[in-house]
C-alpha cells in the first residue's frame, strides 16, 4: 500500500492522472465508483475521486475520514470544479485545527 495512488472517475477525467503514473479506474456510474473505491481501499494509500462521484458517495466516503489510510481526496473532473473538493478540505481542516485558516 505504501505510496500507491489511484483515481476513480469518468474515463476522460482520469486520463491526465494516468499520464502522471497514477493507477486509473474508470467508472460508469456512482454504484461502480463505490465498488471500485471499496476494492481499492485495501491496496492504495491515496484514492482520488472526481467531484461528481464524491458528492454522490458522500455518506459512503465518510467512513474513511477516521482511518489513516486510504486518504480519499475529491478532485475536479474535466468539466471543471464545482467547489465541492475545496469545501471538503475546508471542513477537514476546521475539524482538525478547530479554526478556519483558509477563508
Amino acid at each position: 500500500m505504501q505510496g500507491k495512488m489511484a483515481i476513480v472517475g469518468d474515463g476522460e477525467s482520469i486520463t491526465v492522472f494516468k499520464a502522471a503514473g497514477v493507477a486509473a479506474f474508470p467508472a460508469e456510474n456512482s454504484d461502480a465508483a463505490k465498488e471500485l473505491v471499496r476494492k481499492l481501499a485495501k491496496e492504495y494509500a491515496i484514492i482520488f475521486i472526481t467531484e461528481e462521484f464524491s458528492r454522490l458517495l458522500e455518506s459512503f466516503l465518510k467512513r474513511f475520514d477516521e482511518e489513516p489510510y486510504p486518504v480519499v481526496l475529491s478532485v475536479p473532473s474535466q468539466k471543471g470544479t464545482t467547489g465541492y473538493g475545496d469545501e471538503l478540505i475546508k471542513k477537514a481542516m476546521e475539524r482538525a485545527l478547530g479554526v478556519d485558516i483558509l477563508f
